[in-house]
């Protein structure tokens, strides 16, 4: 089951069918290592994305990939039972849609269906991937998994990472341990503070209030939590509260009271694609499964007119 999830969308790479040039016995291999505990991971292959922000990306090879994914299969499960409703990424049946119309439902309810004036404080955790204390992400995860064969592997893809914090962008499990750690941010806003009206999408959360005040404490108590228990800091540009109507950017959109515009970066990115495409720099297939994912997204927002601009930019070269 997990080499499956490993290989779907990249049975055309070469690393995938030298894999599977003799499946059974890598598979057997892999099951053999992992049983009696000699099973280490190799050492991350690293390079740099910009798309358009530039990010470090630490990449497992596609044997270390099936187990993380087999790992997920078993303790994913566990651990979903306890996160909260409004954990939004990286969960079966969540994601930026779901987030999107919570984020409709709680601003209508602080503010009396868009009659009174409402606030909400958005933050983001400052440089979150590379801060993440891997002691404490390993603490967090034994309280939950107690079969000592099982944290042991987990604690080796854990340090299979430079440094002593940090877990790596472009891993499945990094993905799933991020939610981890922060889901103790979860349950001291929504038990210890008693927050109703919260969202959290990765490092990136929303909270809503129509007062002021009132969010300014919570800011502050959210601040000592992050920083006595997690080791980590709200970014202190990124962190602030803001009048609901002036619209609030979250999950890649600019959410307003009545209407929901797409993000400036995101725009430049497709018309970026675009330009490229029509110097020839991206093939006619790779651009259009580019352009109509996009697109599926950007319908989210009221970019009707947006996307018509877009659309004939290129269309003539199609």
């Amino acid at each position: 089951m997990a080499w499956k999830k490993a290989r779907k969308g990249k049975t055309k790479r070469d690393y995938v069918k030298n894999f599977e040039e003799d499946l059974a016995y890598n598979l057997k291999v892999l099951h053999e290592e992992l049983k009696c505990q000699i099973y280490s991971p190799k050492l991350l292959k690293i390079f740099i994305l910009r798309d358009p922000k530039t990010r470090k990306i630490s990449k497992s090879i596609f044997r270390d990939r099936i187990v993380h994914h087999a790992l997920c299969n078993i303790i994913e499960p566990i651990f979903d039972k306890s996160f909260i409703y409004d954990n939004c990424a990286n969960r079966k049946g969540k994601g930026t849609l779901v987030a999107l119309k919570r984020f409709e439902k709680f601003k209508g309810k602080v503010t009396c269906n868009l009659i009174s004036r409402a606030y909400c404080l958005k933050a983001d955790i400052k440089h979150y991937f590379k801060e993440v204390d891997r002691k404490i992400l390993l603490k967090i995860i034994k309280k939950k998994i107690r079969c000592k064969k099982t944290c042991n592997l987990i604690g080796l893809i854990l340090d299979n990472f430079e440094g002593a914090k940090g877990i790596p962008l472009g891993n499945l499990t990094s993905q799933f341990f991020a939610n981890v750690y922060l889901s103790e941010l979860d349950q001291f806003v929504k038990h210890k503070l008693k927050i109703r009206h919260y969202i959290r999408y990765v490092d990136d959360f929303v909270l809503f209030h129509s007062s002021k005040y009132k969010l300014e404490n919570w800011k502050k108590e959210i601040e000592g939590f992050l920083e006595e228990n997690l080791k980590i800091e709200l970014h202190p540009d990124k962190s602030k509260i803001i009048n609901l109507s002036k619209g609030v950017d979250f999950v890649g959109f600019r959410n307003f009271y009545h209407h929901r515009l797409l993000r400036k970066r995101n725009v430049k990115n497709m018309q970026r694609k675009i330009f490229l495409f029509n110097q020839g720099e991206i093939p006619p297939e790779k651009f259009m499964e580019i352009f109509q994912g996009w697109e599926a997204y950007a319908n989210w927002a009221n970019s009707h007119k947006l996307i018509n601009n877009l659309t004939n930019s290129f269309s003539p070269l199609l």
